[in-house]
């Protein structure tokens, strides 16, 4: 779930915490099948060493590491869920298994650039694209400004969102662009579209090597923890700038209702699709 910078100025610190804590503990897991599916493929292990953009709260590069790699990861716009992952992946956190040469910095890839580091050997983007117009604008600057500190014919790992047919919250997400402006709505939602990672990587000057499917479908144990992990997500900022709290909180729970079991769980369906492409 993309990231999108608030255009609400009036979100306090503790409702940014708030999210960040439940990114972490409710929405981030969604997407573990995504991880262990690329990291099986591409064999991470402890000759590995991963480079993560938008690293998050860090959940990502815990499984890498867990494989025995070498992780550093980037955010450069949610403090709030970075100090989540320094909080899962710095030394003192790993008891009498100290991870020394695990990097995490608030910033872009140069901030972790060191001329006597070893090159980075995959680099990862695990923040699905494709379903929101615009929502790939700057992951091609931060890849391009990976690249240098990639190893050559490294592995570049993007993720994007399954065609809207097979993804059960492509609907709900409807919700976020038809309240962030009503009068443009239909021009805010778009498909997922086949090209639309191997156009991101064109752009970043890198040679797309083979993709994959994943599904991943979003469960939760009822509305609430639903409503507060899409929240979580940021995709439902603008939203809430262009209306009010209530308003969103409204509509989403009425959008989830659909997809509400009889035990009163959540539980959406969703394919999402991977593609891998090499420094050149």
């Amino acid at each position: 779930m993309r990231q999108h910078r608030s255009s609400a100025g009036g979100v306090s610190r503790a409702d940014r915490d708030a999210r960040a804590r439940d990114w972490s503990e409710i929405q981030e897991r969604m997407l573990v099948p995504l991880y262990e599916a690329v990291y099986e493929r591409l064999e991470v292990g402890p000759a590995t060493r991963v480079l993560g953009l938008g690293c998050g709260s860090g959940l990502a590069l815990l499984m890498a590491a867990a494989r025995g790699a070498t992780v550093t990861g980037v955010d450069e716009s949610r403090p709030e869920r970075l100090a989540l992952a320094r909080q899962r992946l710095l030394p003192e956190t790993w008891g009498t298994r100290p991870r020394g040469d695990t990097r995490l910095a608030e910033g872009t890839p140069e901030d972790v650039a060191d001329a006597d580091s070893p090159a980075y050997t995959l680099v990862t983007s695990f923040e699905p694209i494709g379903c929101l117009a615009g929502d790939s604008e700057g992951l091609g600057e931060r890849l391009a400004s990976a690249v240098p500190i990639a190893e050559r014919g490294a592995p570049v790992v993007l993720a994007g969102w399954g065609p809207p047919e097979r993804c059960a919250t492509s609907s709900v997400l409807r919700v976020a662009t038809k309240l962030a402006d009503p009068l443009r709505s239909t021009g805010s939602w778009r498909p997922a579209l086949r090209d639309d990672l191997e156009e991101v990587a064109h752009r970043a000057g890198l040679e797309p090597d083979g993709s994959g499917r994943v599904a991943c479908p979003f469960g939760y144990a009822d509305v609430d923890s639903a409503v507060r992990g899409l929240l979580s997500t940021g995709l439902f900022d603008a939203a809430i700038a262009a209306t009010d709290q209530v308003q969103v909180n409204k509509e989403l729970t009425e959008s989830l209702h659909p997809h509400q079991r009889r035990d009163g769980t959540v539980w959406m369906p969703n394919v999402f699709r991977y593609l891998i492409a090499r420094v050149p």
